[in-house]
């Protein structure tokens, strides 16, 4: 008897034990297996890169001001010259990532929400403290400055939660607070206030294909229409020059968004960039009036070019990594900032002279220790839909010279629907690539924006919602001719309008898919519709469908994940933001409890303390690391742990 007790023990001693990765406090992992500390050793470098994004410059020292992270959350910093210290500035719990400078920079307007509710409020940055303007309780964004420095013009929800009213205040006295004009929508934004400071030029967003310019006067709250509110026009930006001089893109006329000027007067949009095939989808005007400086979306990458507005001639900044450029904010001194990312670019901040037309980095992000330049860059993959429509997306191939043979796919889509992949830095994503030789796939279905005003409205309505899916199938059909894709090692993951792509895949092509990993997803499109947040239900309404339609809301049900969720048979992992204004947690918690009702398997990670998508770094490590641990289970066929 002794002797067989000592053995026991010994045998139990003799068992290792495998450390764990320790769950945040904020995670709930139902259904979850531990996660091995070794897989985060290995993950580790790819989890540690980051970004730096310009928000502007200070007119006070000339620093440049950006949003980046050193801790759990990104937060201000100042940068005083080229690839100086980052200084940090804000140290909140919560991430910010907008702000802006008034003219003499005597004030810092923040903009911040909590825990990814999207309920932002406003404030003023003085010794490192956050000075509240607004109510505290609703919705406000911040939209611009008046010309002479002294005006904030922004929207908010407060008068009943839903409809995006126009307020000025002055941010060193927040008693001078002003309800300008009651609008009904949540679309509305203070574009630019007009060099004499009596009127603004405002926008009224209803969807990616109608928008409306107004001017209000700043004294009475009259808005008068600009534009034909009963065109079929895309509107996107609006900014005066100095002498007066309206400069806003729009796709009158075209099928994209061009840049020119419009008479305040008639109405009448004079188009300065040609028409062409590709969105002008940014500009700012410098200070004096002397240049424009325009970024336009040519096949995903960005491209940057100057306007002399009075010879009407271009010139392209040619020194840029090539890659997606934006964030466009020129100084009073007129050096240009624009952010950067690419295959081998985090995310950084560059700077142009406007004469010389020299491009200076101001940032270099750290990548873990990895050498970013080796990240390999994607090939751009086009074909033939179901009706003959092109569709595209760029392709990441691991190098053949390390992974022989036909390689495992994951297919990564977008969300918004609106939105567009690009080819920027994929950052955790190419773990995959470069250690698993994994091959990752980003498409734009019908529906993406960057083509054109045509192409974006292909999949509006819930009648021709599954044209965009079967979008998929006919890149899963691409892929089965691929002498180096595994067509039977595929699987699909999507955010957002991408989570509801992501569950429809798995439903219409899971016979072809060893998984589907789905996040803050669409499950049912007329309980979406019926619990996002008020502000942005008829913006959404416009894009799915209005679900107080019979005939609308019976589609919107059948082609809804939940009405066929016994269809679902790959495993699933499903992760949430508790604090989601956008996808309530409940589109995920009714289609775990339904699929794992019907025997299945749905792993589901619910953050406490995120909204639409993870912002803290201790909680996007913790899913990222549960995403490869699915996939290396359910793609790559690895049980061990």
């Amino acid at each position: 008897m002794l002797r067989s007790v000592t053995c026991a023990v010994a045998l139990a001693i003799s068992v290792p034990v495998v450390a764990q990765v320790a769950k945040p406090a904020a995670i709930t992992a139902d259904g979850v297996p531990a996660i091995p500390a070794a897989l985060a050793d290995t993950l580790r470098p790819y989890l540690e890169a980051r970004s730096a994004a310009g928000v502007g410059w200070s007119p006070v020292d000339r620093s440049l001001l950006i949003s980046t992270r050193f801790a759990n959350v990104a937060q201000l910093h100042t940068v005083a010259t080229p690839l100086a210290m980052r200084r940090q500035i804000t140290f909140e719990a919560d991430r910010i990532g907008n702000a802006s400078y008034s003219k003499t920079g005597d004030v810092l307007l923040v903009q911040k929400d909590i825990g990814g509710g999207e309920f932002f409020q406003l404030y003023t940055l003085k010794d490192g403290r956050l000075n509240l303007i607004t109510d505290g309780k609703s919705r406000n964004e911040f939209n611009a400055w008046s010309h002479d420095g002294r005006l904030v013009g922004y929207t908010s929800t407060r008068r009943n939660g839903t409809d995006s009213d126009l307020y000025v205040v002055d941010p060193r006295d927040p008693k001078s607070d002003r309800l300008v004009a009651q609008v009904k929508g949540g679309g509305w934004a203070i574009a630019d206030f007009a060099p004499d400071g009596r009127s603004a030029v405002v926008g009224e967003y209803l969807s990616v294909q109608k928008s409306n310019l107004y001017m209000l006067d700043l004294a009475s709250g009259a808005l008068t229409p600009l534009t034909d509110p009963k065109a079929q026009v895309s509107w996107s930006d609006a900014q005066y020059a100095p002498d007066g001089t309206l400069w806003v893109t729009g796709d009158q006329g075209s099928d994209v968004q061009r840049l020119g000027t419009l008479d305040t007067k008639t109405g009448k949009f004079r188009p300065v960039t040609p028409p062409g095939k590709w969105d002008v989808e940014e500009f700012e005007i410098a200070e004096d009036g002397a240049f424009i400086a325009y970024v336009t979306n040519e096949a995903g990458i960005g491209k940057l070019k100057l306007l002399d507005p009075k010879t009407g001639q271009a010139r392209d900044v040619t020194g840029l990594p090539r890659g997606v450029v934006g964030g466009i904010s020129i100084a009073p001194w007129g050096a240009i900032a624009v952010t950067v990312t690419s295959a081998g670019t985090p995310g950084d901040v560059f700077v142009v002279d406007p004469a010389s037309l020299a491009v200076t980095r101001w940032t270099q992000s750290e990548t873990g220790g990895l050498d970013a330049t080796k990240n390999v860059a994607p090939e751009l993959i086009t074909v033939k839909s179901f009706d003959g429509e092109a569709v595209t997306g760029f392709l990441y191939r691991p190098d053949p010279a390390k992974f022989s043979g036909k390689r495992p796919l994951l297919i990564d889509i977008h969300g918004g629907p609106e939105g567009q992949v690009r080819p920027s830095y994929r950052g955790s994503a190419n773990y995959y690539l470069n250690e698993l030789g994994i091959a990752l796939f980003y498409p734009n279905v019908r529906g993406s924006s960057g083509f054109g005003k045509r192409f974006v409205s292909l999949d509006n309505g819930p009648f021709k919602r599954e044209d965009s899916v079967k979008d998929i199938g006919a890149f899963l059909d691409l892929f089965d001719k691929d002498a180096a894709i595994d067509a039977g090692k595929v699987g699909v993951q999507g955010g957002s309008y991408g989570g509801y792509m992501c569950y429809a895949s798995a439903i219409r092509y899971g016979a072809r898919l060893k998984g589907a990993q789905c996040t803050v997803a669409i499950s049912n499109f007329v309980t979406f519709l019926e619990n996002t947040q008020s502000y942005r239900r008829d913006l959404r309404r416009v894009e799915y469908g209005d679900e107080r339609d019979a005939k609308q809301k019976a589609q919107l049900i059948a082609i809804s994940p939940m009405t066929r969720v016994n269809e679902i048979k790959v495993p699933l992992l499903i992760v949430t933001g508790a604090n989601d204004p956008r996808v309530p947690k409940s589109e995920a918690d009714q289609l775990v409890a339904a699929v794992r009702g019907n025997g299945g398997t749905a792993w589901h990670i619910v953050a406490a303390d995120e909204g639409h998508g993870y912002a803290k770094k201790e909680n996007r490590d913790y899913s990222a690391l549960a995403v490869l641990t699915f996939w290396k289970r359910y793609l790559l066929g690895e049980t061990g742990q």
